[in-house]
């Protein structure tokens, strides 16, 4: 009843490694990593079935993240701090004002006030700039959400999910049907070795175990490793925006279309297909034979790799 009564909640969380280790990440159903700017990742972590109190630290919004965002149904809730907002197609902030979500699922961190938001000065025990300090609670932003009156249904009594495309999913193999072991090495960049990305799987959890820069990627909340069900990299075209930004660090991704899968669990890997057909059609991921893939039960990692990314399973 408790996650019935609400709608997805994309949180924009920072990997920068001042930022590391995060908070929340842990809770998140759905999480996409892409390149914010120079080779730093960054993600989009989407709540839904469980809660957390700290999330963060939270940064900006960048197109990308919204095509992402926009498949978990109608006015999914986007929370964030500010965006690149340069005339073109990078304009995230433009864009959110286009589709119609300010004041409205929109959850901008520059529109809502404390305890929604709130400064956590040295989070991680040390100094670090302020675009490291901001964070919320899945608790606050949907507290924001309900005075909006966008729970499950909006005002008009209008579910979330009324077009929404489910993921489906399936028991975890058994364990004598399990790969003994299995590693996937990504590179978003390569060379840029701090934001090196390795999943290391577990045959008796059934998980992959990440890896972040060559150490184990912690949650600030648990204190435990990130772990993933299921792990999906996504090849997509990159390029920069050409908008004048200072040193044109704006990137765009080729969100819609299709491209080349790459699929990992129960240790073992599938190399198929992904396919988005509007901004609002959710990424629809597709085995080797062409059917649709069915995902172990629990969470899934997305990790956008450009067409000149590394990625190495052994």
């Amino acid at each position: 009843e408790w996650w019935e009564k609400h709608r997805p909640l994309g949180i924009m969380i920072e990997n920068h490694i001042e930022s590391r280790p995060q908070s929340g990440v842990s809770s998140a159903d759905v999480i996409y990593e892409a390149v914010a700017e120079g080779g730093i990742t960054r993600f989009l972590a989407i709540f839904y079935c469980q809660e957390a109190s700290n999330i963060g630290p939270v940064r900006s919004a960048r197109t990308y993240f919204l095509d992402w965002v926009s498949e978990y149904g109608d006015y999914p809730l986007y929370a964030h701090v500010g965006g690149a907002n340069t005339p073109g197609m990078a304009n995230a902030l433009g864009q959110i004002a286009d589709y119609g979500w300010n004041s409205y699922n929109d959850l901008s961190q520059f529109s809502l006030s404390y305890p929604t938001f709130k400064r956590v000065e040295q989070p991680n025990g040390r100094n670090v700039a302020t675009e490291h300090t901001m964070f919320s609670s899945t608790e606050e932003l949907w507290n924001v959400a309900d005075k909006r009156k966008l729970t499950n249904v909006n005002e008009d009594g209008d579910r979330w999910d009324e077009k929404f495309v489910k993921y489906s999913f399936k028991d975890n193999a058994k364990v004598e049907e399990r790969a003994q072991a299995q590693k996937i090495h990504v590179e978003l960049w390569e060379d840029y070795k701090e934001y090196a990305i390795d999943w290391i799987y577990d045959r008796i959890s059934n998980v992959y175990k990440r890896e972040n820069g060559g150490k184990l990627h912690l949650d600030k909340n648990t204190n435990k490793q990130l772990t993933a069900k299921n792990i999906v990299v996504l090849v997509m075209v990159e390029s920069h925006a050409f908008d004048g930004y200072e040193d044109n660090v704006h990137l765009l991704y080729r969100t819609k279309g299709t491209g080349k899968a790459y699929v990992f669990m129960d240790g073992k890997q599938v190399v198929g297909r992904w396919e988005k057909d509007s901004r609002t059609a959710r990424t629809e991921i597709y085995d080797n034979l062409g059917k649709p893939v069915t995902f172990n039960a629990g969470s899934i990692w997305f990790e956008i790799l450009p067409q000149q990314g590394v990625i190495n399973v052994s």
